[in-house]
């Protein structure tokens, strides 16, 4: 009766452990398709970006911006100018008008 016992519990336990072990599994499955997918994703946009740079040099890009930030601030620098041009002509035609 007391081997009958111990032979109960033991596969007790191995059921236990056999239930835990096909969980983690499937655990492990359910991951491994959420990191596939991930994978899949991430090539995608590694593919896009590649074609979307394809024959463009980086530097060349980097100096482009530079270049164009420069621009960018040279007619900033202008627009204002030709605001304070106006601003002194209108304050003028007022003092003419008035």
């Amino acid at each position: 009766m007391n081997d009958t016992l111990v032979m109960h519990t033991d596969l007790d336990q191995l059921a236990e452990r056999v239930e835990k072990a096909a969980e983690l599994v499937q655990q492990l499955r359910v991951e491994r398709t959420r990191l596939e997918r991930e994978r899949d994703d991430l090539a995608r946009k590694l593919d896009e970006t590649v074609k979307r740079l394809q024959g463009q040099d980086p530097s060349a890009l980097v100096v482009e911006i530079q270049t164009l930030r420069r621009e960018q601030r040279e007619w900033q620098g202008e627009r204002r100018e030709v605001a304070s041009r106006i601003e002194t002509l209108v304050r003028k035609l007022e003092k003419l008008e008035g």
